[in-house]
């Protein structure tokens, strides 16, 4: 038998191990973050041993997280970019100085040496750009206030990784600090990266928007997408060369392009790439933990990692503050920063080739960083399901229930966007109405703009009593949860019977409790905003505009009535499907009749 290669077979492994893992942590409510460790754990070295070449899996899958800083910079145009400077450079660097010199005190006093310590919190530090910006990708906290200074601290700290790496020499050994300035020529140095900058800046301007566009013309998909890749590796490869991080220079070509009409279709080519290699990247992470460490000494690991993790996120916290972040937007903005990053893997590894201190130490900084960036997905869920619910009202002003007897004629339970439009219609007209809402923030917004808005749960019955649900006529059932909304009608069926409500239903499912219970007036909250779509779809392709609105009110009344005759069989999946088809039928039948009849009362040429 022929033998197989080995890429093949470790390709093979490693989606073998992403298809099981993610789908499972997905399920089990862990993100994909933890499947992918989970599975780099598994086949790796300390798992099933399925594979053993970790640190050129981890450096080719690096190249994942150069791909997101691309498409991050394409998504920054340089104005954009330009106005960030402030808190790239301004909280940038006081994360990294505040962090790195409380870090540094705390292992001197631990009894460690200066030049260890240093360099471990230089290393510390820095943060998982790829895990911070997955996340918040996932929860689109990207376009939030805490989403754009954790962006722009984390921009910074790979700025910072140059000097980093600049000093480890100046900190080694006497021997090998000389021989290592005796080797290199700063000025040399500089004036290779200034150039390698200005060239990549200059080319970005006048050269890459010309070569897509020539290379457009060729009308090849795969060609375009080759070369979307190929400017990327060009670039990470330069900035390699001369000693800068990848994923900055990557950055850099997307800002460059982040004006260029080919910006969706650059983003659209490299995405499938880089959620890959970005898989791949947390895959190998976790295989490189070294769990030997672990089991020699998991008390010094287990304190290292609470100790950094507690002194870096008090750090952070205070900057959350000092920032003015939302209450609710820093416990995730301190976790995501807090943890231990990629860049801290190359800062130790160089230390220790510096002789800064022993391979077994910058093995127990790099196991600590890898479990950091394991535990850290872990505290993100139990901080969602524990610490957030206690954030959810923090920094919000407590508002008083509604406590004085109201007696209009109407009560609107719910103040959003449907409730809203309900209200200022009545307003508008001069009615009188209590309106009850449980956000204090949409409260707060709707009395700035001098709209009467009480504080209130309106499923509690004696909240309802107080607003006047006794004497009223109408009930505008308008909140957006489909539980509150069915507990707030029951509530009114049976202790205010001679309330007339109308609710709106937030889907088919919804529409049918709520006629379970006997509400008639019932409407769908999408429903006739695309029926006006519909007819401006209609009146795009041609058809008079007379013409768009009688077909669209057809089909209107040929849906409502439709739902009448659903409603009583929506338990019965069979016979449901059986009554939309036999609807459907009729409805496409009398449609046609009518554009055959329309087309025979159209006059002809021979007519005339």
């Amino acid at each position: 038998m022929e033998h197989t290669p080995s890429w093949l077979v470790n390709s093979f492994i490693y989606l073998s191990a992403a298809v099981i893992a993610v789908p499972l942590s997905q399920a089990l409510g862990l993100g994909s973050i933890i499947g992918y460790l989970a599975a780099g754990i598994a086949i790796g070295p300390w798992g099933l041993g399925l594979v053993t070449n970790v640190e050129d899996i981890l450096h080719f899958a690096e190249f994942g997280v150069v791909l997101m800083l691309f498409l991050v910079g394409l998504e920054l145009e340089p104005k954009r970019l330009w106005s960030l400077r402030r808190p790239i450079f301004g909280w940038g660097s006081a994360q990294v100085l505040g962090c790195t010199l409380l870090l540094t005190a705390v292992a001197m006093l631990a009894g460690v040496d200066w030049r260890t310590a240093l360099v471990a919190g230089l290393g510390l530090a820095l943060s998982s750009t790829a895990i911070a910006l997955q996340v918040m990708g996932e929860r689109n906290l990207m376009p939030t206030g805490s989403g754009q200074a954790a962006f722009s601290i984390l921009l910074f700290q790979d700025v910072a990784a140059i000097p980093i790496l600049a000093l480890l020499p100046l900190l080694g050994v006497v021997a090998a600090s000389n021989e290592a300035l005796a080797t290199a020529n700063p000025a040399w140095e500089a004036l290779k990266i200034i150039a390698v900058v200005v060239g990549i800046v200059l080319g970005g301007r006048l050269l890459m928007r010309p070569l897509f566009r020539w290379i457009a013309r060729s009308r090849t998909p795969e060609i375009f997408t080759a070369a979307s890749l190929l400017l990327v590796v060009g670039i990470a490869g330069l900035m390699q060369l001369v000693g800068l991080s990848m994923a900055l220079g990557a950055f850099l070509a997307g800002v460059l392009l982040a004006e260029s009409e080919y910006r969706r279709e650059l983003e659209t080519d490299i995405e499938p790439f880089k959620g890959l290699l970005l898989g791949l990247f947390f895959i190998a992470v976790g295989m490189s933990i070294d769990f030997g460490v672990l089991r020699q000494s998991p008390g010094l690991m287990a304190l290292i990692v609470a100790g950094f993790l507690a002194v870096k996120g008090a750090v952070i916290y205070a900057l959350a503050r000092a920032m003015q972040l939302p209450f609710q937007e820093r416990p995730v903005f301190t976790l995501l920063l807090a943890q231990g990053g990629e860049f801290a893997f190359v800062v130790f590894q160089a230390a220790a080739g510096a002789h800064v201190f022993p391979t077994q130490t910058a093995s127990l900084l790099i196991g600590a960083v890898a479990v950091s960036m394991l535990v850290s997905p872990l505290l993100l869920v139990a901080i969602d399901k524990w610490l957030l619910p206690r954030y959810a009202n923090c920094g919000v002003t407590p508002m008083e229930e509604i406590s004085e007897p109201q007696a209009a004629p109407i009560v609107i339970a719910g103040f959003g966007r449907y409730g809203q439009i309900v209200a200022r219609m009545l307003l508008a007209e001069g009615i009188p109405a209590t309106v009850l809402d449980h956000d204090a923030e949409m409260i707060e917004a709707a009395r700035s703009f001098g709209y009467r808005v009480f504080y209130g749960d309106a499923t509690r019955l004696d909240l309802l009593r107080t607003a006047g649900a006794a004497s009223a006529k109408i009930l505008v059932v308008a909140v957006d949860d489909t539980e509150q909304s069915l507990e707030i009608v029951d509530l009114a069926r049976a202790h205010f019977p001679q309330l007339e409500i109308v609710a709106r239903a937030h889907d088919v499912t919804h529409w049918n409790q709520l006629r379970d219970r006997g509400v008639l007036r019932v409407e769908r909250e999408l429903f006739e905003s695309s029926l006006r779509s519909a007819r401006s779809v209609l009146e795009l392709l041609g058809q008079a505009p007379h013409a768009a609105r009688q077909k669209v009110m057809r089909f209107r009344q040929h849906n409502l009535e439709l739902f009448e005759k659903l409603h009583p069989h929506y338990r019965d999946p069979a016979q449901l499907i059986a009554v939309v088809k036999q609807g459907r039928q009729q409805l496409e039948e009398q449609m046609a009749q009518e554009r055959a009849e329309q087309e025979q009362r159209r006059p002809h040429r021979w007519d005339h």
